[in-house]
């Protein structure tokens, strides 16, 4: 994690700087505003601003949102400086750390607001045979394209090939394609030289630059509109970028992963993205499975967020009861991972007994998961299901059998030879069965779709 401190307040960040490279960040500093925007726009870049409550908070955020740059700020300040605080969360810090600073406090601040220590939970074999391939593939610099639904985890298991790659010392670069007004993304991705546009009021490197060495992550890269997808070809196919009113070529050294959410083949048969563009990037797809169709993952995710949220928000981490497990299994998450986390959340804080029960996993508008209306199909489908495995449970084969047989038969009015046919049994092995049960006294559709009768003695 790359942190930029901003402002001295007597020496007390020099602790907080050691603190936070002993856990792990890479960490430049800033005397002012002046020299913050410098190192931001010189391509070393930030995930997170630690920033003095001396320095104007205000003027820094305003100086970061017309230059299009994106950074959430801690501000940081003495235990006393309680005015101070409150300004700086208005003026647009994210946090506040009172100093001295805490070890522990440091650690949590870093990752609860640069967001670096996700994991990539899972159990269903689904999901593994996809983290085994991308594991595979982890050390080669072959791009990768991760394709799946929203909210399945794609951002996850790109850091996760990342973290896995010979780049992991070097940045993890992240573009959310679809949240950059098109005006803005190509000097996003590729910088601008001063003067290039209104506004440009200095060189700007682009997140190209800023990942070389490491890698870049094209999320929702479906959303890059179709001209300046020939200038993302040039800078994958051949390893150089223009800057925005430059007048040379920079090469650069990066390994390319793109996620989408949509089916790229049919963009393409639509004209809305280059079939050249999607060969260079779909190296290697990987292919992320709805959370539906991985059910042993649902209660593993549901556990580990029970824990997250827990020690978040300073309440007892409560087992699921086996009606909760029921509802969760039987849900369709249409939002997958992310609507599955925030139904977690929302559990932790709603229940108060000695289980989390369905009564705690609710909707976003208050009402239980498992009295929501679903799809009529989901809704069929669950239902038949649980019927089915009532009606069979305590059951012998034979039973089950006879069973079928005679609702199959009295389905086809009871034609012998159309529901041998059904069954993909032959018609002997059929009438053979109907005379043992006739035998035993159970009553036989006769053929013509008559009462069903029994066998005289």
């Amino acid at each position: 994690m790359r942190l930029l401190i901003v402002g001295t307040l007597n020496g007390q960040l020099t602790t907080a700087t050691k603190l936070a490279m002993d856990k792990g960040a890479l960490v430049t500093h800033a005397a002012d505003i002046a020299q913050a925007l410098a190192v931001l726009r010189s391509g070393r870049g930030a995930d997170l601003l630690m920033v003095d409550v001396a320095i104007n908070i205000r003027d820094l955020v305003t100086g970061l949102e017309a230059e299009h740059i994106h950074a959430p700020i801690v501000a940081c300040g003495t235990a006393t400086d309680a005015r101070a605080a409150v300004a700086a969360i208005q003026a647009g810090a994210k946090e506040y750390i009172p100093l001295p600073p805490d070890a522990e406090l440091i650690a949590a601040v870093l990752a609860a607001v640069a967001d670096d220590r996700r994991e990539l939970i899972y159990r269903d074999d689904a999901m593994a045979r996809v983290v085994k391939l991308a594991q595979q593939v982890a050390a080669s610099d072959a791009s990768v394209l991760i394709t799946g639904d929203s909210g399945t985890g794609k951002e996850v298991l790109a850091r996760h090939v990342h973290a896995r790659s010979n780049r992991a010392r070097k940045p993890l670069i992240c573009v959310n394609c679809a949240a950059i007004p098109e005006t803005l993304l190509e000097s996003e991705l590729f910088g601008h030289e001063k003067g290039s546009f209104t506004g440009a009021i200095a060189r700007r490197i682009g997140k190209f630059e800023e990942a070389n060495g490491g890698t870049l992550l094209l999320d929702e890269i479906s959303e890059i509109d179709v001209r300046l997808q020939a200038k993302l070809l040039r800078a994958v196919q051949e390893r150089v970028i223009d800057r925005v009113g430059g007048t040379r070529p920079v090469p650069i050294d990066i390994r390319i992963i793109a996620t989408s959410n949509r089916n790229l083949a049919e963009a393409v048969r639509d004209g809305t993205f280059r079939e050249d563009l999607l060969f260079r990037l779909n190296v290697v797809n990987l292919k992320i499975p709805p959370l539906r169709e991985r059910p042993a993952d649902v209660i593993e995710l549901a556990e580990y967020f029970i824990r997250k949220y827990a020690v978040a928000n300073g309440v007892p981490a409560r087992p699921l009861s086996a009606d909760a497990r029921r509802t969760l299994t039987l849900n369709y998450w249409p939002g997958n991972v992310r609507e599955l986390e925030n139904t977690m959340h929302r559990a932790v804080l709603m229940a108060t007994g000695a289980e989390i029960g369905p009564d705690a996993i609710l909707t976003p508008d208050g009402s239980r998961i498992d009295q929501q209306k679903s799809a009529p199909a989901v809704a069929h489908a669950a239902f038949a299901a649980e019927q089915v495995s009532r009606g069979l449970v305590g059951r012998t084969v034979a039973q089950v059998e006879r069973d079928l047989i005679l609702e199959t038969l009295k389905h086809c009015l009871g034609n012998r030879t159309h529901a041998a046919n059904v069954l993909g049994i032959s018609i002997r092995t059929l009438r053979n069965k109907l005379n043992e049960y006739s035998a035993d006294g159970v009553p036989v559709p006769p053929p013509g779709g008559g009462e069903p009768r029994v066998a005289a003695a």
